[in-house]
């Protein structure tokens, strides 16, 4: 089974094709995809995608761009709304010192609120994190002395320091179609690295789109492009790569039933 575990599905550029786009991932063999939450107000839109339909589920969080929304957001929010049965993690959260979109202080705040909700709630978190590998280390390790969570840092493109910190917490890494952009030597290499059996993969669909698609809008159907360069990238032969990357997400998203388990 191909799996997307970050689609961006609720975002207007799908707008007005959502539909004919699920199709063509499930066209290409798409059998599951997790549609991220980028801010707890636009929660209704990404939770109504998951409802209709049974092969999409969804997220709940606010993305550090969009922190400066709410500023003191409570983690007891995001437990509430994570109670829904198609909720499956707490994100997309973090911190990004690039774009420095929200003020930094308020970014550690809400990321902070939502470890918080996925120590509380079982439910993964889902990371986000640019040129703030220091403070983003310091914090995951300070909340996770203070007791364990889950964790999936997601289209990972930092350091060295960062993975080795983070896999140390048991963190999964998802693999997005950056890997596949000819100048990203120093994320293939980040690749090589990534504990074998927490790898999974991702379009971040409608951005960043694999080779040869890249500068055009992203799609899931293209998700096979990004299984195939880890599959290069790591030595394993196409069917390893699905069966390793299938184990792996359901490790990491146990509420979501596994097809080939159900009753």
């Amino acid at each position: 089974m191909l799996i997307d575990s970050h689609v961006n599905l609720s975002a207007p550029q799908f707008a007005a094709d959502r539909e004919a786009v699920i199709d063509r991932a499930r066209a290409a063999g798409v059998g599951l995809m997790v549609t991220i939450c980028d801010r707890v107000s636009h929660e209704p839109a990404v939770r109504a995608i998951s409802e209709a339909h049974a092969d999409i589920w969804h997220t709940v969080g606010t993305h550090p761009h969009e922190a400066k929304e709410d500023p003191e957001l409570a983690a007891e929010t995001l437990v509430q709304l994570a109670r829904h049965p198609r909720c499956v993690g707490i994100g997309e959260t973090g911190l990004d010192f690039y774009y420095d979109l929200s003020p930094r202080d308020v970014q550690a705040r809400v990321f902070r609120a939502h470890i918080a909700a996925a120590r509380e709630t079982g439910l993964p978190l889902v990371v986000h994190a640019r040129d703030a590998d220091d403070t983003m280390a310091e914090i995951l390790e300070a909340e996770h002395a203070e007791g364990p969570f889950k964790l999936l840092m997601h289209c990972y493109t930092s350091g060295a320091d960062l993975l080795a910190r983070t896999a140390a917490l048991g963190a999964w890494f998802s693999v997005s179609g950056i890997a596949t952009f000819k100048s990203a030597d120093d994320v293939r290499e980040r690749v090589r690295s990534m504990p074998v059996d927490r790898i999974i993969v991702e379009t971040d669909c409608p951005y960043l789109a694999p080779v040869p698609h890249r500068g055009r809008r992203n799609e899931p159907a293209y998700i096979g492009l990004v299984l195939a360069k880890l599959a290069e990238i790591r030595g394993w032969s196409p069917a390893e790569a699905v069966a390793r990357t299938e184990t792996a997400f359901f490790e990491l998203f146990d509420r979501i039933p596994h097809p080939a388990h159900a009753a």
